[in-house]
Parts: C-alpha cells; sequence; structure tokens
C-alpha cells in the first residue's frame, strides 16, 4: 500500500505544474557538423496556465498537457489547420502524453481526485482508457516497445527507475534516485534516464531494458535533468532560456546553442524532437508580458507585427471563454437539468440540421423539447470523442447513450457575448 505521505507529496507536485505558467513552443531546427539553428518559433498552446511535455504523435500532430477549465488534460495540436483538439474527457488530470507504438491508443499519467496516480491508455476512436501498470506509481515515463515501459516510480520520497513488461505483467526495478527525462536513444536498443545517485553531479545514463545494463553517457548541465535527442550522437538540453547541445565523443562540454528569451521563454523544461529531426518542441516558462501584454504606443506607430499579437491573445482568450461554455452545457446536458442546460442559450437562439435546415429557433421552443427529452432519458448522456475550438466556434464529435442505444452525432456551436446562439448538429 502506498503510504499517505507519498500520495500528499505527488498532489502538491502537480497542483504546482497547474499553476504555472508554461507555453509549448514548435521550432524548426537544422544541423550540420558544426552548429545547429532553430528558428520560426511558434507558441502552439497560447494559454494561460500549465502547457507542458509535448511530445509528437507523428509528423502532423503533437500531444502536451494543457490546462482548461482548472484541470489538466490530453491536448493534441493540428500542424496542418493550427487548430487543438481534445482526446479525453475524465474528472483525473492527465500529463506526459506519448502515443503507444503500433496502436491508436495515447498513455498518460493521470492524477485523480482522490490523489491516486496510475498510468492509463487512452483509445484514440473513443477516450476509453485502461490501466497499464498496476500498484507503481508512475511518474514520468516512455515506450521501449509496445509491449515495454520504462519509467520513475515514487517509492515513498525518492523516484526509482523500474522497466514494465505489459504482456507478461511483470515489472523490474533497476535503479535508484531518477530523475524525469527518458528518451529512446536513436538507433539503437537503449534508453537514456538521468541519474542522480551522485548529488553533487547528475549523469546522463543508458539502460538495456532486456538485461538491465547500465552505462554513463555523460554529465549534465548543473541542476538540469530535461534532454533530448536530436541524433544517436547529439543531445540536446536547456538552462534557464539557453538552448545547450553536446556531441558526444566530440565536445568536451555542453555548447550554446540559442537564447530563447527572444521567443519569451525564461526557462526551458521540456524538450522533443521528431523523426527527422527537423522540428524541436520546447516547453517552458514564459515572460507573462511577452504573452499577455503589448508596450503603449501610439496609434499610428503601431505596426502589422504588434496588431497581429493583439489579435492572437484575443482570440486565444476568447477560445477558451468558449470552450468553458460548452463544457458547462455539456455538463448541464449530462445531468438533465433543464434550467442550466438553457442558461448558456441566448434568448433567440438557432438550431440547426446540417446544413442549413431551421429546427428551433428561441429558448422556450428549446424547453419544450428538452424537458421532455430529459425526463424521458434517465440513461442521457453524451461522451465527447474530440474536440476543435478555433475562437469562437467549439466542435464536438460526440457518442451519445439514450434509451440503450448509442449514436454519434456532431455538434457546432457559435458562440457571442458569453452565450450559445447558434448550434447546428450532423448526425
Amino acid at each position: 500500500m502506498k503510504s499517505i505521505i507519498t500520495s500528499i507529496c505527488l498532489l502538491f507536485t502537480f497542483q504546482t505544474f497547474s499553476q504555472a505558467n508554461t507555453e509549448v513552443f514548435l521550432y524548426d531546427i537544422e544541423a550540420s557538423y558544426s552548429k545547429i539553428d532553430v528558428n520560426n518559433a511558434k507558441n502552439l498552446s497560447n494559454n494561460e496556465g500549465y502547457d507542458n511535455q509535448p511530445s509528437f504523435l507523428n509528423d502532423r500532430y503533437i500531444l502536451f498537457a494543457s490546462t482548461r477549465n482548472g484541470q489538466t488534460d490530453i491536448a493534441k495540436y493540428d500542424t496542418r489547420y493550427d487548430s487543438k483538439s481534445w482526446l479525453n474527457f475524465t474528472e483525473g488530470g492527465e500529463y506526459t502524453p506519448l502515443k503507444n507504438p503500433n496502436k491508436n491508443e495515447i498513455s498518460a499519467v493521470r492524477l485523480d481526485k482522490d490523489g491516486t496516480q496510475r498510468l492509463y491508455s487512452y483509445n484514440g476512436s473513443n477516450g476509453e482508457s485502461t490501466e497499464l501498470i498496476a500498484d507503481l506509481v508512475v511518474a514520468y515515463y516512455t515506450w521501449y516497445d509496445e509491449h515495454t515501459i520504462v519509467s520513475a516510480v515514487i517509492e515513498e520520497d525518492n523516484l526509482n527507475l523500474f522497466v514494465s513488461n505489459l504482456q507478461e505483467g511483470t515489472s523490474r526495478k533497476y535503479a535508484t534516485s531518477v530523475g524525469r527525462s527518458f528518451h529512446r536513444i536513436p538507433n539503437s536498443n537503449l534508453v537514456s534516464f538521468i541519474s542522480k545517485e551522485n548529488e553533487n553531479q547528475w549523469q546522463i545514463k543508458s539502460l538495456n531494458p532486456l538485461t538491465g545494463a547500465t552505462k554513463i553517457i555523460a554529465n549534465t548541465m548543473e541542476g538540469v535533468e530535461d534532454i533530448c535527442w536530436l541524433d544517436s550522437k547529439t543531445l540536446l538540453s536547456g538552462k534557464d532560456s539557453m538552448l545547450y547541445k553536446l556531441r558526444l565523443h566530440r565536445d568536451n562540454n555542453w555548447k550554446q546553442v540559442a537564447d530563447l528569451n527572444t521567443d519569451g521563454i525564461t526557462k526551458i523544461t521540456r524538450l522533443a524532437v521528431n523523426s527527422e529531426s527537423n522540428k524541436l518542441l520546447i516547453a517552458g516558462d514564459v515572460n507573462v508580458k511577452t504573452e499577455t501584454e503589448t508596450e503603449e504606443t501610439p496609434d499610428d506607430t503601431k505596426d502589422d507585427t504588434s496588431d497581429s499579437g493583439d489579435t492572437k491573445t484575443e482570440t486565444s482568450t476568447d477560445a477558451s471563454k468558449a470552450e468553458a461554455i460548452v463544457q458547462r452545457n455539456l455538463d448541464a446536458y449530462n445531468s438533465r437539468n433543464i434550467d442550466a442546460f438553457l442558461e448558456d442559450y441566448s434568448d433567440d437562439v438557432k438550431l440547426y440540421a446540417y446544413p442549413n435546415t431551421l429546427q428551433t429557433e428561441g429558448k422556450e421552443a428549446m424547453r419544450k423539447s428538452y424537458k421532455v427529452w430529459f425526463e424521458h432519458t434517465p440513461d442521457l448522456r453524451a461522451f465527447v470523442k474530440k474536440r476543435i475550438v478555433i475562437g469562437n466556434i467549439v466542435i464536438d464529435e460526440e457518442q451519445v447513450t439514450a434509451n440503450g442505444k448509442l449514436f454519434d452525432a456532431v455538434a457546432i456551436y457559435e458562440v457571442e457575448n458569453g452565450k450559445i446562439i447558434k448550434v447546428t448538429f450532423i448526425q
């Protein structure tokens, strides 16, 4: 049985994370024998609160943990359309989302409201979750292959390294006092981890998960435990706003690559590189003024860049508000609370069947139809399989249970001045 103290400490850790103002950035990265360049910074999260732990789902989609409505869930960013959707709608908070190898599933560490923390897998089609490793409090992890997970597990007041075989249902401890950074080393059968056994000098080590053999690779920078692999010989890491690289067997020490303070990043935390090694994800603390304020200048001196920045911040705020309203409305729908449900709609709301067939106009007309629906459907529940938020438009792909039957639907909500003014249904 895990100790009460451990649960309390862990809960405090994630509450601290959720209060941090962190953002996720995407960069183009170019590497040659002599230098590494990072360019074209793009803030993917642009969200007040905690956004962290990014990873590449594939060449198009990016995953990260993101705060919405007071909790942290799995966000999926589409680089093709610059849009964000959500992969899960649990009551717990999800962290460190990664693709499960060879499966249409996403794994994540989930912290439930009662303090229980476990590693789960989420179905990419319907969001249903399955516990992956029983009885271990996984804090950080990576996949070695589709059956094997290397993780940092909380035991009392320490993080220890375990290798878990999902097929056999076994877990074995191979190291103690480890950090949070785990990565499959390119072109090898090894995983890297951070060893903190020497408190004066943390080390990057390799692990063979099949044999348990470990080997020292390099030293970290002082107090730094977040790294990633650009290729099989090159490591990237960050300290404060500075990005560094270390070329094994060539560099004697970490070499500065870039200062990301120009992009508003004050402290780099997490890093990830795509399979082609031409895209870099960086999460970090940001300069609040850079993200939420603009310098006051006379109207006739403002250029296109400042106008664009103002618009982006306003759009992000509108999107967050619109999503919060739609989610609150969905909660009222699932609880069949007719008054709370209708509170989110404007008096002249219009409901359409796609593409433009008007079904209902006005809140009172909605009350008549939905009141009967709520009273005669005790098993009514709508589960959001996927959500996309673009400005004041919220698009939900839903699976609805009603009278013992399941059916799929898409609802397109339009929100203005804090109220839903239009909904278009596709069934």
